[in-house]
């Protein structure tokens, strides 16, 4: 039976996971019987409440007498480490591109590891159905994008099959009736470049998986042989050492379960326990001529945030998890299976320094931690400089931005502050596109501002370029803040005269302690307030003054806008049921030192 395995690259909200959806019910994944949800592949709590894929997934389907592996990949650049580790171990690429909005920034991305790697893709133009779609114009963009990734005649060659992925529909052509993706199934079927091979067995870890009756579980892709459960076999690591062990367990991927096999060949998708050491990049391999597969490349990380224990006067009430050694020992674990994360101890201190592809990468790290009882300051991002020949060098990122034409002005105004460059600009219907390329520090805490600026109709994403020369200081943010000068209990009275001096971050009643943020000033300076303040009891009654008061709703923010709004000398503390900002020193005294 032939195997083939494909990758399913898009941009954010172009229907990736809704097709992997429809692929699996109509792949015989589920028995008829069964109920079956949407998101399948979207097992993680995160990613069901951000509607984005974060961690890559495989599954299988079964479509005649082929069987098909399928990876289903991030779309969003700060996960990119993901999509780098899998496209190792496809045959061929599925591109899904929006039939109206065209390539994107994170589906150039991809694409272009993808071309890198010698893969031919398949290009699946989606949501034709829109009634803005133009098809015609999104495959002539697609064409400039692969010549202009530097892309070969094979490549350039690429199969173009229609779609409506909600409604579970393929087409060749548009004016063709279909009901089903048996024209998709078709195409990955016919196109797919499989290799076969009668080497010994070698297969690449590109994922990891753990439970607690098997252990650590390395899932691979068998590129040359076969293997059997209980053969003993080696794990080359990628240092080079080598070791020898028997495989406990041996599974398969069927729909987007795990079943356990006796027997797997060239070409399958498979999970090996028996080896506690086997890591992301290691290849097994038969034991008389242990030869390890290429190593998995991975882009190293740009942004940076330090993980410290929680030091404010609420530290231990609201997590079970506090000390450093907690801390670090997650850390080391999300390693296991994060390969775009790196870690390292702050010299002189019990804080981890914490490097990533992007804030999104580091916060989602951030919110999982919380919600597995862990207490934790963080700090601002910040970028990873490096110095190549004397020269100081940064992190560039091209940026891609779609705003109604009134609001373009303001945008390019902000962005020239923050060291940007515009290369590109153009209208489409009442839309001003502009395309930037600027230094990563410059945008870091500007998507808050830019959906503020754009009423939340501008759509705003970025990925990175390549290191350039350090562009020196940038402004940072305008407005200082509102610091709490004494602990309690924050009132209505207090806050309703604190309103006036710029935006709350807190309700009546919240808890607050010296050196908490309460909220943003509206002029630069900081400003320490007294948000605990009553009012005076008297016997006396005066026209007006005791009406109800009137306070206007808080800022509450989230986890990623707190920490794009913080200041260098300021944290957020982070706990399971609370995100608070405070500076990083709490008294006015420790602060004036400080300075």
């Amino acid at each position: 039976m032939k195997t083939i395995t494909i990758g399913v690259i898009a941009h954010v909200d172009h229907g990736k996971t809704t097709l992997v959806d429809q692929l699996l019910k109509q792949g015989g994944a589920f028995e008829a019987h069964q109920e079956v949800g949407n998101l399948i592949m979207d097992s993680n709590d995160q990613e069901k409440e951000r509607g984005i894929t974060i961690y890559a997934k495989n599954c299988s389907i079964k479509h005649n007498d082929t069987i098909i592996n399928i990876v289903d990949t991030p779309g969003h650049a700060d996960f990119s480490s993901e999509v780098e580790r899998v496209l190792r171990v496809v045959d061929t690429v599925l591109i899904l591109v929006d039939a109206q909005e065209g390539p994107m920034p994170q589906t150039r991305f991809v694409t272009q590891k993808a071309i890198e790697l010698g893969l031919k893709p398949i290009v699946l133009i989606n949501k034709i159905d829109k009634p803005a779609a133009n098809p015609a114009e999104v495959i002539d963009k697609v064409y400039e994008l692969f010549m202009e990734l530097g892309a070969n005649d094979d490549q350039l060659d690429f199969p173009i099959v229609y779609s409506i992925a909600k409604q579970g529909i393929a087409k060749h052509e548009l004016n063709e009736e279909s009901t089903n993706l048996n024209p998709l199934f078709d195409t990955i079927i016919e196109k797919a470049v499989t290799k076969t091979s009668d080497q010994p067995f070698q297969a690449l870890v590109y994922a990891l998986d753990y439970s607690d009756y098997s252990g650590r579980a390395g899932i691979a892709k068998i590129f040359n042989g076969k293997v059997n459960k209980g053969e003993t076999i080696s794990l080359i690591q990628q240092d080079g050492t080598v070791q020898t062990g028997r495989i406990t367990k041996l599974v398969k991927f069927i729909g987007n379960k795990q079943a356990e096999t006796d027997l797997a060949e060239n070409g399958d998708i498979i999970g090996i326990s028996g080896f506690k050491d086997v890591t992301i990049g290691t290849t097994f391999t038969n034991t008389q001529n242990p030869v390890a597969l290429p190593i998995i490349e991975i882009g190293k990380p740009t942004v940076s945030m330090v993980f410290s224990t929680n030091t404010s006067p609420f530290a231990g009430k609201e997590g079970k998890n506090v000390t450093s050694r907690t801390i670090y020992d997650r850390l080391k674990k999300e390693l296991e299976t994060n390969v775009g994360l790196k870690v390292e101890q702050v010299e002189n201190s019990e804080s981890y320094r914490v490097s990533g592809r992007g804030e999104l990468h580091i916060s989602v790290l951030i919110e999982a931690m919380r919600r597995e009882g862990f207490e934790l300051s963080v700090s601002k991002p910040t970028v990873i400089l490096r110095d190549e020949n004397g020269q100081k060098m940064e992190p560039y990122e091209n940026l891609f931005i779609s705003v109604p034409e009134e609001y373009s002005g303001i945008v390019i105004e902000k962005l020239s502050k923050r060291k940007a460059e515009m290369t590109n600009m153009h209208s489409k219907n009442n839309y001003t596109i502009l395309e930037f390329v600027a230094p990563t520090r410059g945008i870091i805490g500007y998507n808050s501002e830019f959906i503020y600026d754009t009423h939340g109709e501008g759509v705003f994403s970025h990925i990175f370029k390549e290191y350039g020369p350090y562009k020196g200081p940038i402004d940072g943010r305008q407005n200082g803040v509102l610091i709490s000068q004494c602990a309690g209990k924050a009132l209505g009275y207090a806050l309703s005269n604190l309103q006036a001096r710029g935006t709350l971050f807190i309700n009546p009643s919240t808890d607050v302690y010296e050196g908490m943020i309460v909220g943003k000033n509206s002029r630069g300076e900081d400003l320490i307030v007294n948000p605990t303040k009553g009012k005076q009891l008297t016997n006396m009654r005066a026209s007006g003054s005791d009406d109800s008061l009137q306070l206007e709703p808080p800022q509450i923010l989230t986890l990623e806008q707190a920490i794009e709004f913080i200041d260098d000398d300021e944290l957020v503390e982070v706990t399971p049921s609370s995100i608070r900002l405070r500076k990083r020193y709490l008294t006015e005294n420790e602060r004036k030192r400080a300075k």
